[in-house]
């Protein structure tokens, strides 16, 4: 068997589409939500049958919504994202205020179900997924009326965009949130180029790379989270912020971190800010080989592991984005994911690590050294005029 050896026949794969790419599995069908308990508060452990994967509770002037699949960490798929696009709008024109949680006891929202998109035969599912997932990112960024999402539990990916971008993120103990795109052959995406770039020093770009886990109150320290509430708490803050008339009020005591809790980054900042302020991947790898902690050897090894052509989309997804609007980052982004769903890489790295399980990607450049800026700069190129993202407009909203 003949072995890649040349960067021709490496473009070339880049370009291929896997015949298991893209699309849906099932019709999707919509159908009226199904009547709700008048006790609102009992909502932490809804099962996800039928089609009700996103419940969305009318409470006087105020409105829950409920990202309702638990068996599944309520990774987001298309009828959700489109539910919570449609209700988001709706809401914004009728209520004073947005509660956005997640249902069952484990996760706010585990992310995106990439497995659905890579798996499954429509060749438009995932990028129809990728866009209206990044029209609600826009929603949520711009929304005129107090948007609070309760991330108790699981927050990565997906997750994080319909969290970060809001007014309020409150955080609580068992808060776990990441970006680990990088791992399966993708980008830190959901506005991530926006978000992630805005961190102080270059801790947006460490988190980027490599999927970095926070936890609890390192949210608060590093600006996923606004607030910090013990889970136990949580039914009763969201009382509060039901029948209260200033959500910004009520939340005021949950401003600060936990006593005694620490920050897990912060004996490496320094560390952080010198190796990934440097302007390429290749540099990274060179400043961590230069250090001689067991923390640069670590996170390099890591670095090493991920899809390189990832790495080097994401460094300059940050690059740029630091300089861009909200709206520009998602129209950039929405690039990205459509030639994502069009190569190698991201159904590649998938399979190794959700469906085959046997940790072990191939990855198209093997190295980071053979992924040539080409590579790179054909990923950023726009696309038809008619197929490009279009957000809504309007500032990033801040009450």
């Amino acid at each position: 068997m003949c072995l890649i050896t040349n960067l021709s026949f490496q473009n070339l794969c880049l370009k291929l589409s896997s015949a298991v790419c893209h699309g849906a599995k099932l019709a999707l069908k919509h159908r009226p939500p199904i009547a709700l308990s008048s006790n609102m508060m009992q909502t932490r452990g809804l099962a996800a049958d039928s089609e009700d994967v996103v419940l969305s509770q009318d409470v006087g002037d105020k409105g829950i919504l409920i990202l309702n699949r638990p068996k599944a960490l309520n990774a987001v798929n298309l009828p959700m994202v489109q539910k919570c696009h449609e209700t988001l709008l709706k809401w914004e024109k009728e209520k004073s205020l947005v509660i956005c949680k997640g249902a069952g006891d484990k996760a706010f929202c585990a992310g995106g179900d990439v497995k659905t998109i890579t798996t499954s035969r429509s060749d438009e599912y995932g990028k129809r997924l990728f866009r209206i997932e990044y029209m609600m990112n826009c929603i949520i960024a711009t929304y005129t009326i107090p948007y609070i999402a309760l991330i108790d539990g699981i927050t990565m990916g997906g997750g994080i965009g319909l969290s970060v971008h809001g007014h309020y993120r409150v955080a609580t103990e068992k808060t776990l949130c990441a970006m680990p795109e990088t791992a399966i052959g993708l980008f830190p995406d959901v506005g991530g180029s926006y978000f992630l770039s805005r961190l102080k020093g270059y801790v947006g770009i460490y988190l980027a790379l490599t999927g970095f886990r926070l936890k609890g109150a390192d949210n608060l320290f590093v600006g996923f989270a606004t607030h910090y509430c013990p889970s136990s708490d949580i039914p009763k803050l969201e009382k509060e912020l039901l029948s209260c008339k200033n959500p910004k009020e009520v939340l005021e005591r949950f401003k600060r971190c936990p006593e005694g809790a620490k920050y897990t980054l912060e004996p490496y900042l320094n560390k952080i800010d010198n190796i990934f302020s440097a302007p390429t991947v290749e540099e990274i790898y060179e400043r961590l080989e230069k250090d001689s902690s067991d923390w640069a050897k670590g996170t390099l090894l890591t670095l090493k592991k991920f899809c390189p052509l990832s790495l080097k989309i994401t460094l300059k997804q940050l690059q740029l984005g630091s300089q861009l609007s909200i709206q520009e980052c998602l129209q950039m982004e929405y690039r990205l994911a459509c030639r994502s769903c069009d190569g190698y890489n991201f159904t590649e790295g998938v399979r190794a690590l959700l469906v085959d399980k046997d940790q072990n990607p191939k990855w198209i450049p093997p190295t980071v050294e053979e992924v040539t800026q080409q590579m790179v700069d054909d990923f950023f190129a726009p696309l038809e005029p008619q197929e490009e993202l279009k957000p809504r407009g309007g500032p990033k909203c801040s009450l």
